[in-house]
């Protein structure tokens, strides 16, 4: 996205006064051409292919041809997959090929999307990248090693540690706080090595350049003409382009009569960047948004300016060549210079001049946020599902085609919706319409999918209404179950887990059993949110990436789930509350005594709200939960449940949460970087807008403390979070907005969110010691809750597979110790040989697998949760021996190690090293030791992704 800029542009008389860049002689200039083409954002995704999007691809490969010096860099691969799906020719694909080869068309990033860094996930961030690398690597053995992150409002610090991971050489960013990179270009700090995480540093240190005050634009308003300057096609109209091919704002064509003009305005922006950096090379980006539809005007007028002032490179001192990211970078590298390093500070938050911080898209548009991260959730439990299916029933009934293409539907919504203009709720009404579409029709797929295994494991009848849909609070309630129904709850991730699902019934009489006829603990209550139906909490315990089955059954006599008792309190004006009398009604359970001043209908401590939302904008639903003995109800315990229901506000209006606390904290926050890594974050004092400039992402957790007591909070979807006060924690919650500039207004890019959002937040409060143990799984355990398919299983009684006539959970489950999270595990069925010669001559060859999927070949994703020295067991590398930790799949029989997105073997990856004071070594070494024995160490913060292979059944 790129807001109407004003541009200080040089005035020509100056020319001959400024420096050469240090007088380090001659500048190169790298000419980058692109097109920055936002995957939604003003427009959808179709509209903006039929305006605009194919015909860059198509007139850009087709200039290319015609002439060798010309280059250029794709960067989203949803325009470029869909292109080469639905448009691209026979002919067009061979010469893609060859352009490729020739070096002269280069994809960088390589992902779905650019994807947002404040509120993104790491593993929606992953998923996005593997996929677009994944066609890359398949389509045409290519393998991107450089990032082009240049409009992402702020700079996260996870997303150079995941692009060193990919096997980058070097990173490229652009918007972080104006007054910072006005002081980094002042001193010609806009390059560095970043150390992006604290625990892996220089193992996964990449090179990182900052774009310049022009960002990713060339620069647009010249002195002799009106129009779009360099930009000599004109500006993308829609809905349709326009048939006589003449476009708005077309620049003035370069002609005898003004070349020398355009050179020298060229030539003085060149010099002006060059006194910005180091060497004299300098990256002059040719192009902006929905730039090169009309490549054969574009480069018909850039290869005028570009010969002339090279045949006058004396004269103006500089020198001019098409250039691809690679190339400007590897100009760099071989200077061999020493680069200071920057640890692992973000660059978050972003703020484009005193009035503009760009903080309030941490909770924009919670709704989607919120589903964004439901088909997250989804889609990591119906990958590790289906691979199961795949490797224990290989004769099951399913085609596992059509499952896959299920998977991929949402695989592509997810990695869709993680663009800088989407999950940020940045994007125009019809724009958020979109992606909410693509997502809920993804999900569908994959309930859908997920239902058909439970089916087909069960040998039930299928009657097409059974199992028919997973409960997710985000889409709904389902309708009462009736009574006699099958619940089937699945841990998607690799622990114990033992929590409370929710299902709603018709009546409050009803007994829970287990497959084997246990009685089960629940508890049944009036509905919040209807008249007509109960909750039922379920206590479930189940091993990980199993299922378990319950019945819910009309009372019988016997054992009845324990009826509820729900308190509701009426809505209270705090400037008449009576502070003298005050009531306090306390709710306890292992873990907390949480204290209710029924004077206000506010927590004084921590408190039990029932409250009705009902006619309500606010309404705090708190929930504490007491396990009873057998059952590991640590994380329950410790754990204080709240959901919010906010809305419609009113306009020009933000919901804000503040909690107050007695903890002596000095304003210090801490917030988590993409669910990754925390970040500190110290108040600061700003001349002006200080409340907006100290807000800061929370995408799934953040914590205020002091020396003895921690207060955590832990997210299912992004929030602003800031701390404005000493021992006190807002968060964000939902925004309405109208009162935008009118470039805004113009583009229906306001923010009137009527709807009402019901987020939750865990609350957990205790020591730093038992706060660490707690938070990384009651994070993820938040994220990923159990997914829950209810039904009723056609047939007297289903037959059910031996194991589970003796077993309430699937045999050898997969469990990993707390310290590590099983990221991924998925058939993500690539045909490409992981055997990178063999690959890239195979593509050579016209001898790519034609036919099915690969289902053979497992991804398998492990990531270290705690950082080095942040707890004395949790931070230690842990041995994993994948044998055993797989032996419930079946038998392995290879295993190879990849980069994070799965396209290098790690033993052939070399990435550039960086000259830098602490380390000037000549090369990276791998980290990672050999795996023969299918033993590995995951070390503190590591990923670790492997392919698996398994003993054909």
């Amino acid at each position: 996205m790129a807001p109407p800029r004003t541009l200080l542009l040089p005035l020509l008389l100056l020319l001959a006064l400024l420096p050469r860049a240090g007088g380090r002689g001659e500048l190169r200039a790298f000419v980058v051409a692109h097109s920055h083409m936002d995957v939604g954002w003003v427009y959808t995704v179709q509209e903006s292919m039929h305006a605009y999007a194919a015909n860059v691809y198509t007139t850009v490969i087709e200039e290319l041809m015609k002439g060798k010096q010309r280059k250029f860099i794709a960067v989203e691969q949803e325009f470029f997959r869909l292109w080469w799906d639905m448009v691209a020719t026979d002919a067009q694909k061979q010469q893609v090929h060859q352009l490729l080869e020739e070096g002269r068309l280069e994809f960088v990033i390589g992902g779905q999307v650019m994807h947002d860094e404040a509120v993104t996930l790491i593993d929606d961030q992953i998923l996005q990248l593997t996929e677009g690398h994944g066609f890359l690597y398949e389509t045409f053995g290519f393998r991107p090693q450089f990032s082009w992150h240049v409009d992402p409002f702020g700079a996260s610090a996870t997303t150079p540690t995941l692009f060193a991971l990919a096997g980058f050489n070097a990173h490229l960013i652009s918007r972080i706080d104006y007054d910072l990179k006005a002081d980094m270009q002042k001193n010609k700090k806009l390059q560095f090595v970043w150390q992006g995480s604290p625990s892996l540093s220089e193992r996964q240190e990449i090179f990182t350049h900052v774009m310049d005050q022009y960002s990713y634009c060339t620069p647009s308003q010249l002195p002799f003409s009106n129009r779009s300057g360099f930009f000599w096609n004109g500006l993308a109209t829609f809905p349709d382009p326009p048939k006589d091919g003449v476009y708005p704002n077309m620049s003035l064509p370069v002609t005898d009569a003004n070349l020398h003009l355009y050179a020298q305005t060229m030539v003085a922006n060149i010099k002006e960047r060059a006194a910005w950096f180091r060497t004299g090379d300098v990256l002059w980006p040719w192009g902006c948004d929905k730039q090169f539809f009309n490549a054969s005007v574009q480069y018909s007028n850039m290869d005028l300016l570009v010969d002339y002032i090279n045949k006058h490179s004396g004269e103006f001192g500089v020198t001019v060549q098409y250039a691809t990211v690679s190339d400007y970078f590897q100009a760099v590298y071989s200077r061999n210079l020493t680069w200071e390093t920057r640890d692992s500070q973000d660059f978050l938050p972003y703020s484009t001049e005193p009035f503009q911080a760009w903080t309030g898209f941490y909770t924009s548009r919670s709704t989607l946020k919120g589903i964004a991260r439901r088909a997250s959730s989804l889609l990591y439990a119906g990958e590790s599902f289906f691979t199961q299916y795949v490797r224990k029933h290989p004769e099951g009934s399913i085609c596992k085609c059509k499952a896959l293409k299920q998977l991929q539907s949402l695989r592509w919504a997810v990695s869709e919706v993680q663009h800088h203009d989407g999950i940020t709720g940045t994007e125009s009404p019809k724009v958020k319409d979109m992606y909410m579409s693509n997502l809920m029709y993804g999900m569908l797929n994959v309930k859908k999918l997920m239902a058909s295994i439970i089916l087909d494991i069960n040998n039930a009848k299928k009657n097409g209404e059974v199992y028919s849909s997973v409960y997710t609070k985000d889409s709904g309630k389902p309708g009462a179950t009736d009574v006699d129904q099958y619940v089937v709850v699945y841990n998607p991730l690799a622990w114990n887990v033992t929590t409370f699902v929710t299902v709603s019934v018709s009546s409050e009489a009803v007994s829970v059993y287990d497959e084997l006829g246990r009685s089960v603990p629940a508890q049944v209550q009036s509905s919040v949110e209807s008249q007509s139906t109960y909750d039922l909490y379920i206590l479930v315990a189940i091993s990980g990436l199993s299922y378990s089955k319950y019945s819910i059954k009309p009372l019988n006599g016997k054992q009845s789930a324990f009826i509820g008792r729900s308190i509701k309190y009426e809505r209270r004006d705090l400037t008449r509350a009576d502070q003298q009398g005050r009531q306090l009604f306390p709710v306890v359970n292992n873990c907390y005594q949480i204290v209710f001043d029924q004077n206000t209908n506010l927590m004084h401590s921590i408190t039990e709200s029932n409250v009705t939302s009902q006619d309500y904008i606010y309404a705090v639903y708190t929930r504490l939960y007491s396990v009873p003995e057998g059952y590991d109800g640590k994380l329950l315990c410790h754990r204080i449940e709240q959901e919010y229901s906010v809305g419609p506000l009113e306009l020009n209006r933000e919901a804000v949460l503040r909690t107050s606390t007695n903890l002596n904290t000095r304003q210090l926050l801490y917030t988590d970087n993409n669910g990754y890594q925390m970040q500190k974050r110290p108040f600061k004092v700003y001349v002006n807008n200080t409340v907006a400039r100290n807000y800061y992402p929370m995408v799934q957790t953040a914590y205020i403390e002091d020396n003895t007591t921690r207060l955590m909070l832990l997210a299912e979807r992004a929030h602003g979070v800031s701390s404005q006060g000493n021992g006190q924690v807002e968060v964000m919650l939902h925004r309405r907005l109208w009162n935008n500039l009118q470039w805004d207004l113009n583009n229906n890019l306001t923010l009137n969110d009527s709807s009402v959002v019901r987020p939750v937040i865990w609350l957990i409060l205790g020591t730093k010691a038992v706060t660490n143990t707690l938070y990384r799984t009651s994070g993820l355990a938040l994220e990923h809750r159990p997914v829950v398919m209810f039904g009723a299983l056609s047939g007297d009684k289903p037959k059910l597979p031996r194991r589970l006539q003796q077993n309430s959970v699937h045999d050898l489950p997969v469990t990993v110790p707390p310290n590590l999270h099983l990221q991924t595990l998925s058939i993500p069925g690539w045909k490409y040989s992981s055997n990178h010669a063999e690959q890239v001559h195979s593509i050579r060859m016209g001898k790519q697998k034609q036919g099915d999927a690969d289902f053979s070949r497992v991804l398998l994703r492990i990531r270290h949760l705690y950082e080095v020295g942040e707890d004395p067991v949790l931070s230690q590398p842990v041995m994993v021996d994948l044998k055993s930790l797989l032996k419930g799949l079946g038998s392995v029989t290879a295993v190879e190690e990849r980069s994070l997105t799965g396209t290098w073997d790690v033993n052939t990856l070399e990435r550039w090293k960086w000259k830098t004071a602490q380390y000037p070594g000549k090369r990276f070494f791998n980290s990672t030791e050999a795996s023969e024995d299918y033993i590995v160490t995951v070390h503190p913060k590591e990923i670790r992704t492997f392919f698996v292979y398994f003993q054909v059944q």
